[in-house]
């Protein structure tokens, strides 16, 4: 329509096609960003709750022993304080089980225990999780009528 008046743009960028793709490629870049910065936040839970289930699933195994379990009114304790060696280095570390009272139920202190450490963090390990567990439990066998041999 005006074919004399000077044109901001290059000739290679007034192309249709070029101007096309650079508004889908705008496009694109603000709903990845849009995406980014409003999805949803894992809460401190669900952090650990997946850093427990890596460690049960991909963990190594080793040896080691609680040295302290604080307790709470019900004798289900909150906190696991542990010990282990790993390469000559000693570690001791605590595990909060407050969301697990069912896995730590009648805990024997005096055995020792299996932890599950990631071997590129050995100060990373759990003593227990979901879905493993390396704690030494109490058996509660019935005690049903005794017989005498004869």
């Amino acid at each position: 329509m005006f074919p004399n008046l000077p044109s901001p743009l290059s000739l290679a960028l007034r192309s249709p096609r070029i101007l096309v793709a650079i508004g889908v490629g705008t496009a694109a870049a603000i709903g990845v960003a849009g995406y980014i910065l409003t999805r949803p936040k894992p809460t401190a839970e669900e952090i650990e709750r997946s850093r427990r289930d890596f460690l049960a699933t991909t963990g190594r195994i080793t040896d080691g022993n609680i040295t302290g379990t604080p307790t709470q009114p019900e004798d289900t304790p909150a906190i696991l304080i542990y010990t282990y060696r790993i390469a000559g280095v000693s570690y001791e570390c605590a595990q909060d089980v407050t969301l697990l009272p069912d896995h730590v139920r009648d805990i024997r202190v005096d055995l020792p225990i299996q932890i599950r450490y990631d071997p590129h963090n050995p100060a990373n390990s759990i003593v227990v999780a979901e879905s493993w567990s390396g704690l030494r439990l109490t058996a509660h066998h019935p005690t049903g009528p005794q017989t005498e041999a004869f």
